[in-house]
């Protein structure tokens, strides 16, 4: 075990009691009140974790969520936690931790001479080097290396919930200024405060404050919010999202603090919070200063080595250098020198240094080194020693010779960067603040108001002299992004290329895109960017701050929607009786529908053959209960399915019914259906199963938000009427057989009309239409009668042989007819033109949803993806669904199958497909396709059997 550091007075851990834990299946101790970062730390462990790209070895930069190096996996099994910061994991008795993104562990990595070859891998080589001969030769190894920790393989044993609230006033961070703002807000009784903070404790900096003014203020205030009714506070909470509407998402971590054998079934809280004003009291980030190797462990913020000193009371090392380029780093320094810390040396890029700040650090026994920069660091395994040189007045060369001063810890302050990353996401605009080389908050578009350090007030002047890279020294080993392996090389490099756009520069070098988003990085890469194209920081702007803020559990988002309850599906009201009759069941739709009925022994092709001929030459039943139901009632209903239908319901008479496309306002096919006339003033919408909540969801949103004035009311019946449909040859005699008072002999009910009656005693409605392409009878009846229909229908089908048929034996039989089927059979462009309906477009003489996109020349195209036949010239031929027809050359594909089976009606296979300019082609011989398999096919019409259509008639 190693070394246990001594801890100091005043410090906010409680040494009475012990907590003990393991990292890299070493034992150590630390104290409640611990992190596992301060923990490590106290246990003198240098090596915490290992760079993504080059496995350098990293210590702890940070204290809090900016931290970039210490990220570890928690735990084992279904409780394991990959990525999570050290420095934001309490203590608790038993954890378990290890290093990530090494092997066998952080200290003894074996990839780690990858550091060796900096040279030879700078920024995206790999879309340079790894494209010959081919990319998949180097995948494997790519995906090999790739990623940080492991996920967890097994079910997770804890649950994750969402809940709502609403607050008139909302306080993100609870600091000096945050607890300001709430207790302010809060002497308006009538206001609702949240106040919320991501650490175990509020307080913010206050924390790691050596000051007993501090700590009284701190504790006063606390005591003051405990007391206030109207103040509701929320500790492990970080806000990730800012959005529309003042609306904020911010995830608790409810019971992780207390390790995976704590008995609670709650884990994390999603919480979305409806906010009447935001005041943002978020702080601000330390910046490091780029350098040749300060990325090596024993490098840290200067804030970082504050809050480890009087919050943990650490004592960080017996030789401490401090290297800044602003007086934050001489008010830490003389901190801890006051707290008995050896502080040997401050190492200032400015030559223009407040007089009593370098006079206080020489009467505590700082050396002082001011207008000089570090131009190296050593030491193996932590720092050991930093190499000096003086600056020239001006900052942008190296003069005189080197100095060495020996150090184990060299905390640096490169500046401060508000963290406006809420801000920004709630539509607030920037400004670049050049005394500070920040940007701050400027305008807002929503009720929102950064305040304190957040809002850029620094609290004490900075005397900030920016430096985004040491000069007169090779770029190369200057890191910019800790965890990513980027250098201040990586970015000129980027710029050369012409890479200069802040977010080109972004994904090229992935500067900012690691697990910290760029926290500690984004300024420094901003700056070397500028630097390196002959720009100003304002020039260059900004990278867009998206959330989440910080990373969150996937477990947090989804929730309880897990397993059968991420997208419940529905049961038909036969569900029983489909399961006692052998069903397979499969998804379509949100619904539990038989995909055929096999019989004993029977594969499921012989099954689906089985039953698409008893419905070719007899009779089959189908449970069409999933059919969209919506009726559109009122005294305009006709002339709103008028504007939302391309099909003209105008001239549509009671009685009647009729196919019909719906389009989006780009003229896209949204869905396909029928529309029935009940009445001049009521209509019966048939949309398809899966599309019968979101069409239903569209013509809600064009009464309310475009055609507000026209008096028509929808009802969603989908779920209240069960439907049986009887189609075949014999399909007129089985319901002739029954008890039913509606004519449908031929003469008296045709096909595509609709009648209203009663069957066996009950209210029925039947509509006479067909997706099978023989004539076919919808029977519509009361959820709770479906049961009886169709034990009814079955039992008065048994001298005809009838058989009860799936969906899947419905989808063969629709594509020998050449049926269409939305989202099958198109895909996210497809016109009505594209299916032939340009017809129809041209004879409706009103206007509809969708129409002026149809004119655009994209939809005049004759080469656009077109619906069509495909046929194969080996009639004992296999064709699949996803094969892709191709272009003349043999080289592109020109299309692809949509539908494909093999007919048992016509012993041969049947595809239907989107090809390009397919009409025009009708006849053409053409190459499929299908995992290297190529065959000869021919572009025909879009219907194998019955063209003329006489079986509708029957």
């Amino acid at each position: 075990m190693k070394k246990t550091l001594k801890r100091l007075p005043k410090a906010r851990v409680d040494t009475s009691h012990p907590i003990s834990f393991t990292f890299e299946e070493r034992a150590y101790r630390g104290f409640v009140g611990d992190t596992l970062a301060s923990a490590l730390l106290a246990n003198g462990v240098a090596i915490v974790g290992r760079s993504f790209k080059l496995h350098r070895p990293r210590g702890l930069l940070a204290a809090g969520r900016e931290e970039p190096n210490a990220l570890v996996q928690l735990e084992s099994s279904a409780l394991t936690e990959p990525n999570a910061r050290a420095t934001l994991v309490p203590l608790y008795e038993g954890l378990h931790a290890s290093g990530q993104n090494a092997w066998p562990s952080v200290r003894h990595d074996v990839f780690s001479p990858l550091a060796w070859c900096k040279r030879f891998l700078p920024a995206s080589f790999y879309y340079k080097t790894l494209m010959w001969p081919s990319w998949r030769n180097w995948e494997w190894l790519i995906r090999r290396l790739a990623g940080l920790g492991r996920a967890p393989t097994e079910a997770d044993p804890q649950y994750y919930i969402k809940q709502n609230v609403h607050a008139d006033v909302v306080v993100v961070g609870a600091g000096r200024s945050g607890l300001k703002a709430a207790l302010d807000a809060a002497t308006h009784p009538e206001n609702r405060v949240l106040l919320i903070d991501e650490q175990e404790e509020l307080g913010g900096s206050l924390l790691g404050s050596p000051t007993d003014a501090d700590r009284r203020w701190l504790s006063q205030s606390l005591e003051e919010l405990a007391a206030l009714p109207n103040v509701t506070v929320l500790s492990r909470t970080t806000v990730n999202g800012y959005y529309d509407g003042n609306v904020l998402a911010a995830l608790e971590r409810v019971t992780n603090h207390l390790g995976p054998t704590t008995g609670y079934s709650v884990r994390e809280r999603l919480w979305r919070i409806y906010a009447g004003r935001v005041v943002l009291a978020t702080g601000a980030i330390e910046r490091p200063i780029v350098f040749p190797h300060n990325d090596r462990p024993g490098v840290m913020l200067a804030s970082a080595a504050r809050e480890y000193t009087h919050r943990y009371g650490l004592t960080l090392g017996e030789s401490i250098v401090f290297y800044c380029n602003n007086d934050t780093g001489y008010h830490v320094a003389l901190d801890m020198t006051r707290a008995g810390i050896p502080v040997s040396a401050i190492v200032d890029i400015r030559g223009d240094v407040d007089a009593s700040l370098s006079a206080a650090a020489e009467d505590a026994g700082i050396r002082l080194y001011q207008r000089c920069a570090i131009t190296q660091t050593h030491g193996r395994r932590s720092l050991r020693r930093v190499k000096i040189k003086q600056l020239s007045p001006e900052g942008d060369r190296l003069i005189g010779e080197s100095s060495i001063l020996d150090c184990d810890l060299l905390a640096m302050s490169g500046g401060w960067t508000p963290t406006v990353h809420l801000h920004s996401q709630a539509g607030g605009t920037l400004t670049y603040r050049e005394n500070d080389a920040c940007f701050v908050p400027d305008t807002a578009r929503q009720s929102v108001r950064s305040v304190g350090r957040a809002a850029g007030d620094l609290t004490v002047p900075l005397n900030l002299r920016p430096q985004w890279l040491t000069p007169d020294v090779s770029p190369e080993h200057q890191w910019v992004d800790f965890q990513y392996d980027v250098t201040a090389s990586d970015i000129q490099l980027a710029a050369r290329e012409n890479f200069v756009s802040v977010e080109h520069m972004k994904r090229y070098t992935t500067n900012g895109m690691s697990i910290d988003q760029g926290k500690t990085s984004n300024m420094n890469g901003l700056g070397v960017l500028a630097t390196s194209s002959c720009r100003s920081i304002p020039e260059v702007g900004t990278t867009r701050f998206r959330p989440p803020y910080h990373p969150g559990s996937l477990g947090a988002y989804a929730g309880l929607e897990l397993g059968t309850l991420f997208e419940p599906y529905r049961h038909l009201p036969a569900h029983e009786e489909h399961k006692s009759a052998g069903a397979r069941f499969e998804d379509y739709g949100r619904w539990k529908r038989p995909a055929y009925y096999p019989q004993s022994g029977e594969q499921e092709e012989s099954a689906i053959a089985r039953e698409a001929l008893a419905v070719r030459r007899s009779v089959g039943l189908l449970d069409y209960s999933s059919l969209g139901k919506i009726e559109v009632r009122g005294p305009h209903a006709r002339e709103f399915l008028n504007r939302v239908y391309l099909n003209n319901v105008q001239t549509l008479k009671p009685g009647a019914a009729r196919y019909a496309l719906m389009l989006n306002e780009s003229g896209i096919v949204k869905d396909d259906g029928i529309v029935i006339c009940l009445a001049e003033d009521l209509f019966l919408l048939h949309t398809t199963s899966a599309g019968s909540s979101s069409v239903y969801q569209h013509l809600e949103e064009c009464l309310q938000c475009e055609w507000p004035d026209l008096e028509v009311l929808l009802s969603h019946r989908t779920t209240q009427w069960s439907t049986m449909m009887l189609s075949g040859p014999n399909a007129r005699s089985v319901l002739q057989s029954l008890d039913c008072d509606i004519d449908i002999s031929r003469d008296k009910f045709s096909h595509m009309q609709y009648r209203e009656g009663h069957i066996l005693g009950q209210r029925c409605r039947i509509l006479r239409a067909s997706f099978t392409g023989e004539v076919s009878f919808e029977i519509s009846v009361g959820a709770s009668r479906g049961v009886s229909l169709w034990r009814e229908l079955k039992s008065a089908g048994k001298p005809y042989g009838i058989v009860p048929f799936g969906i899947e034996s419905l989808m063969l039989l629709r594509t020998e007819k050449g049926y269409l089927h939305i989202g099958q059979d198109t895909d996210g462009t497809t016109m009505p033109q594209d299916l032939g309906w340009a017809g129809a477009i041209t004879r409706k003489p009103t206007d509809f949803i969708g129409r002026r996109s149809l004119e655009l020349d994209v939809g005049k195209d004759g080469g656009r993806l077109q619906f069509t036949g495909i046929e194969l010239l080996d009639r004992q031929g296999r064709i699949s669904s996803g094969a892709h027809v191709l272009t003349e050359d043999g080289r592109r594909s020109a299309g692809y199958v949509t539908s494909a089976y093999h007919s048992p009606n016509l012993d041969k296979p049947v595809a239907l497909g989107i090809v390009a300019g397919a009409r025009a082609r009708r006849g053409e011989t053409v190459t499929v396709i299908y995992r290297g398999q190529r065959q000869v096919a021919r572009l025909v019409a879009p219907c194998f059997l019955d063209p003329e259509g006489k079986k509708l008639d029957d």
